[in-house]
């Protein structure tokens, strides 16, 4: 039964066309899954990678998944009054890029291959198809995702066994991915639409992406390093005092450039000044996403954020700023008893996506007071919660624009007015601790909903639904 529907879920294959054609790559539209570091050319100093990863063909994999739409694609082109005939040019496609690490996928009842116990999923999303048709001065919007957040809506392309903080051997089989989504960007694809041959432009937006990842691709520093944001290039002291007032700069080339001054010196300066010159940027730029972020990870980031305050509230560390192990084990145990009698949240070791969701809202809020022994702090949780609540929406909305338009012009305010509270009531929790996301959350929403119109729309949850559903059938 599960070869059957492997059968049904994975790519088919159609005819079709680069105009002008790949480089290096078959001009076969019937290739099926391939070894995962096809392509890769090594030279005699490379290592062969000691991995097992399987994908599909890029370019083989999008025609697929737009081919799926055909139906979808015709009947937007009837809906906007657009004859069929006339629009056979002028298709743009976006799509999400989404990578992550799957945890812990190895065998385990011992009758498989041997295999490492880490693994890394590659998928992709056609999050919506437009079209400018000759007659038109504005392009048209044919098809948009209802569901861009769940697995049914997230290709598959390449699966590999690796541990995601291997940025050697996840450089080496990425490689080839990133080259072929290159290519295509710079080509336009000839495909047969409703019968008519059809002329599309693809364009890639790289959003599914953690924070690991991300600095892998990058060549960024670690998490753990003085520069904590990933779009921009704020350090954690200057985070901590200019809260939300950060802009995104444009840092494709400026990365390139940076790390080029970084092996070269050129100006010969010492180590501490070529510091300053380049930044974050430590290693080599391998690749750049789209500057946003992942709803789903400031969900989780706040949430655990929040479930480090209520402990320190309950044990009122405010007044008492260096408490032993013992007494924080006693809180936490408290808050997780208080949260499992009351709201059925069971004790977790760490912080995931379902827990976030559960005890950031008002009843578990309600729960953790009666545990906070001063009415002034329990109006200040309240408080905290309640601006959080506000700003939620709008970067978990599809299009905030229209689903919470007044949280999205009052965000700027509710969270100002939310580091403010962090800035002095929760000082002792907050003052030089701010964490990637949370500075991402305060300074850099509104800019990117105002340039790309929504960041959950963009969330990774279908390739993380996608590694639950792996990891369970995996585990039978």
């Amino acid at each position: 039964q599960m070869r059957i529907a492997d059968k049904d879920l994975l790519h088919s294959f159609h005819q079709f066309e680069w105009q002008p054609a790949l480089k290096n790559v078959s001009t076969s539209c019937d290739v099926g899954i391939i070894n995962g570091l096809s392509g890769w050319t090594s030279s005699v100093d490379d290592a062969p990678a000691d991995t097992i990863t399987r994908r599909f063909r890029y370019d083989v994999a999008l025609v697929s998944a737009l081919k799926d739409l055909e139906e979808d694609i015709m009947d937007g082109l009837r809906e906007n009054g657009m004859e069929d005939s006339a629009c056979t040019s002028g298709f743009r496609v976006m799509i999400k890029e989404s990578c992550d690490g799957m945890g812990d996928v190895s065998e385990k009842h011992g009758g498989g291959p041997a295999v490492p116990e880490k693994a890394v999923r590659f998928s992709f999303t056609i999050m919506s198809v437009s079209v400018l048709a000759d007659s038109k001065e504005k392009e048209v919007t044919i098809f948009t995702e209802p569901k861009p957040k769940t697995e049914l809506s997230c290709k598959p392309l390449c699966r590999m066994w690796v541990d995601e903080s291997d940025h050697d051997t996840l450089t080496a089989i990425m490689w080839s991915i990133v080259a072929e989504g290159r290519a295509v960007i710079e080509r336009r694809l000839i495909l047969s639409i409703g019968g008519l041959p059809r002329s599309f432009r693809l364009h890639f937006i790289r959003t599914g992406y953690d924070d690991k990842i991300v600095r892998e691709m990058k060549g960024l520093e670690d998490s753990d390093s003085t520069y904590v944001c990933t779009l921009c290039d704020s350090v954690r002291a200057e985070a901590s005092q200019n809260i939300v007032l950060h802009s995104i700069p444009s840092k494709r080339e400026e990365s390139m450039d940076r790390n080029a001054i970084g092996r070269t010196n050129p100006f010969s300066v010492s180590l501490y000044d070529l510091r300053d010159l380049v930044g974050e940027v430590s290693a080599n730029t391998f690749m750049t996403d789209h500057h946003t972020q992942d709803a789903l990870l400031y969900v989780i980031s706040i949430a655990n954020y929040f479930y480090k305050v209520f402990q320190d509230e309950i044990g009122e560390v405010f007044q008492r700023p260096n408490p032993s192990r013992e007494e924080r084990r006693r809180w936490r145990a408290a808050l997780d008893k208080q949260l499992r009698k009351t709201v059925k949240l069971k004790p977790v070791m760490r912080v995931k996506g379902h827990y976030s969701r559960k005890i950031m809202t008002q009843e578990p809020m309600e729960v953790v007071c009666e545990l906070v022994p001063s009415e002034e702090r329990r109006e200040a949780l309240r408080e905290l919660m309640r601006l959080y609540l506000q700003m939620k929406p709008v970067w978990r909305a599809t299009c905030p624009a229209k689903e919470c338009p007044d949280q999205l012009c009052r965000y700027s305010f509710n969270s100002q007015r939310f580091a403010d509270l962090l800035s002095s009531t929760f000082k002792y929790r907050y003052n030089g601790k701010i964490t990637n996301y949370l500075h991402k959350t305060l300074a850099h929403v509104p800019e990117i909903i105002e340039r790309d119109g929504s960041i959950g729309a963009w969330a990774s949850e279908g390739n993380e639904s996608a590694n639950k559903l792996f990891r369970r059938i995996r585990a039978i």
